[in-house]
């Protein structure tokens, strides 16, 4: 049975043998912006694949993402010297990431495992191009699946007295391994301010709820007494105040007066591993970009 280290491997020789770059820009909205970048792309001799874009009409702010493919031979510090003049014209914050570089994950998880376990079937599957670099716990449970899945695995509990040098750790090793995303698949346990600020806008986490209605431990237990209709759940950006963090993705799933708590659970899990695959995909193909307390979230 194929396990997920060696779909990684599998993915990254199709990954290269597809080269290209997306560069995603943000900049005060003005007259002549995707003509500069697209003039430039276009004297490179480059091919846009795809482009989106989006005016913030409240803010004044552009954001905008192109896919695109430049001549063989030519690396990203051709690229942006090539299109330094339009970035510097316009005062542009931008971004390029090739295509041929396979982002890495750290996954964290406590004992639901479900969330996890459908991430790594969609790398296994080539839907998510990842490669997951560790997997982190407070609990051993996790243990026998990083095993089977030949990914490095690192039990590190957590207490009020260790939290500081659990999450020291979990930064060394985003370090260490060069990862570009944390994803909290159900890891109940709530960061720190620092944590949470080191990190921005690198860790994502799937919260069981659709926020911002039902906070807390039991979501689907505050639903039921309340006898909602409808249940969801939320992935969203980690910043220090707790599931206020910018949202990137969510989804709802009708429910009747007829089930149980139990049954609101088990709907929630489908929802939430669905919702936090989704949400990790869009960040790593850089469609999602932040726009102050809010994203702007390119399909």
């Amino acid at each position: 049975m194929t396990n997920v280290a060696e779909a990684q491997a599998a993915n990254s020789e199709h990954s290269l043998e597809q080269p290209g770059y997306v560069l995603t820009l943000s900049c005060a909205d003005r007259p002549g912006i995707v003509a500069a970048v697209t003039t430039e792309l276009a004297a490179l001799g480059g091919n846009i694949a795809e482009s989106n874009q989006f005016w913030d009409r409240q803010t004044g702010i552009f954001f905008m993402r192109i896919a695109f493919t430049a001549p063989a031979g030519s690396d990203r510090d051709e690229i942006e010297r090539a299109l330094r003049p339009a970035f510097e014209r316009f005062g542009m914050k931008t971004a390029i990431s090739p295509l041929s570089r396979r982002p890495k994950v750290v996954i964290m998880v406590s004992r639901f495992d479900h969330a996890m376990l459908h991430l790594l079937y969609q790398i296994r599957v080539g839907w998510l191009d990842a490669e997951v670099v560790g997997i982190v716990s407070n609990h051993p449970d996790a243990g026998r699946i990083a095993e089977s899945e030949g990914i490095p695995f690192h039990l590190w509990p957590v207490s009020r007295d260790t939290k500081a040098e659990q999450e020291a750790k979990v930064i060394a090793l985003v370090q260490e391994s060069g990862a570009d995303l944390v994803v909290l698949a159900r890891y109940m346990q709530v960061l720190s301010n620092t944590m949470s600020t080191r990190l921005f806008g690198k860790i994502i986490n799937i919260h069981h709820s659709f926020l911002p209605s039902f906070k807390g431990a039991k979501p689907y237990h505050q639903a039921h007494e309340r006898g909602v209709k409808l249940i969801g759940a939320t992935a969203h950006y980690v910043t220090p105040d707790l599931d206020e963090g910018p949202i990137i993705e969510q989804e709802t799933a009708r429910v009747t007066h007829s089930m149980s708590a139990e049954d609101l659970v088990a709907a929630g899990r489908d929802v939430e591993s669905r919702v936090l695959a989704r949400a990790v995909k869009l960040h790593l193909e850089n469609r999602v970009m932040l726009n102050g307390h809010k994203t702007v979230v390119f399909g």
